[in-house]
């Protein structure tokens, strides 16, 4: 069996997706997307078809390493996620291949199911508390949401009792019925996260993630030692390198890589396995498309330490498009009673409708990042 084509679709509301065709009529689907990025991802693709037509598809590690090595330049955002999605749709071949899903390809599965959560409040916040009682009504048991919008490297005391008062009151409101994930997303500099994570643990947060920006581990292992709190790292780290130094400074206790940004399944794989050696819990970053998530499910399948997985059904972003619009009915991924099924179909177990996503992709999309800015004009961290 040989690869043919590559063929990438810009779909909304911000996704990428990758079809891997071969000569014996079996057609892979891949993520290869960074939020924001879309088109440098679809350029990136055209440019590694020289290396991928003609390739067996089914050679998954020799393909992974020859494009990860190949170059002289590898390991970051851009280069991993296009891997990522190629990585995605070779095993979404080989599982069609082979008449099995993935994860019965890399061991079988240790569970069954896994819990997820959804988003609640959007970029800046807003009605958490009616946002986690309408997860709550739908069987959720978890919610995550940004605790912030615009901070300063060193802010007001008034800021930081806003922020805090508003998630106490999101507490009272629930109880201990959910739990709640406080997402720093980068925006908050160590000075104040180190005030924060104290005040939060009265909260009791499931975890903090991204308590400082991802470039600070040091500073993130100096905060990890003196909070209770769980912190979270790993959706701007792009392969096991990047996680190395997380794991020997312990600057986390859960670790949570996206399958779309970190090379793929075989590199998720190979990082949830690293990970429950330092007994650190695995929670994948995918606030993507259902092939992104159908692909993190194959890894909660098979790592004993994933506990939770992020979902993108209904988050602000996907005002246009949602995770089932592009999947055939009965064919999609389930959720009841605040769990995500592990896919059992051949491949990644989804079946995406192609004549949607063609049509998807005619309209295609131009999604960025906001551009935030504090009071004084300086540039905010989004």
């Amino acid at each position: 069996m040989k690869i043919t084509a590559l063929q990438t679709y810009l779909v909304p509301p911000r996704w990428l997706f990758l079809k891997v065709e071969t000569d014996e009529g079996i057609s892979g689907w891949g993520e290869p997307v960074l939020e924001g990025h879309a088109e440098t991802l679809a350029a990136k693709i055209k440019e590694l078809e020289d290396f991928l037509i003609g390739s067996d598809p089914l050679r998954i590690e020799d393909i992974w390493q020859m494009l990860y090595r190949n170059g002289c330049y590898r390991g970051d955002p851009v280069l991993m996620s296009a891997l990522a999605g190629i990585d995605m749709a070779l095993w979404d071949i080989k599982g069609k291949y082979l008449g099995a899903p993935v994860h019965s390809l890399l061991g079988g599965p240790v569970r069954d199911k896994i819990r997820t959560y959804c988003w609640i409040g959007g970029d800046r916040s807003e009605n958490l508390i009616e946002g986690v009682l309408a997860l709550k009504a739908q069987g959720y048991s978890a919610a995550k949401m940004n605790i912030c919008e615009e901070l300063q490297i060193v802010d007001s005391y008034a800021k930081i009792d806003g922020i805090v008062r508003k998630l106490f009151e999101l507490r009272e409101a629930v109880g201990t019925s959910m739990d709640l994930a406080f997402d720093f997303h980068g925006r908050v500099h160590g000075p104040m996260a180190k005030v924060l994570l104290k005040e939060l643990e009265a909260i009791r947060p499931m975890f903090v993630e991204d308590a400082v920006v991802s470039t600070q581990v040091d500073l993130m292992a100096e905060l990890a030692s003196t909070t209770s709190i769980p912190l979270a790292i790993g959706e701007r780290l792009h392969s096991r390198y990047d996680f190395k130094p997380v794991f020997e400074k312990r600057a986390a206790s859960i670790v949570n890589p996206d399958t779309a940004h970190v090379g793929g399944i075989s590199e998720m794989v190979r990082i949830g396995h690293w990970a429950e050696a330092y007994d650190v819990a695995l929670a994948p970053h995918c606030p993507l498309g259902p092939i992104a998530l159908a692909a993190s499910l194959q890894v909660d399948a098979v790592c004993h330490n994933a506990f939770i997985q992020e979902q993108s059904l209904g988050i602000h972003y996907n005002s246009a498009s949602d995770l089932g619009d592009y999947t055939l009915p009965g064919a999609g991924l389930t959720v009841k009673d605040g769990y995500l099924d592990i896919p059992n179909g051949p491949g990644l177990g989804i079946e995406i409708d192609e004549e949607k996503v063609e049509r998807a992709a005619a309209e295609g999309h131009r999604w960025r990042a906001p551009v935030w800015r504090h009071e004084d004009g300086s540039i905010s961290e989004w």
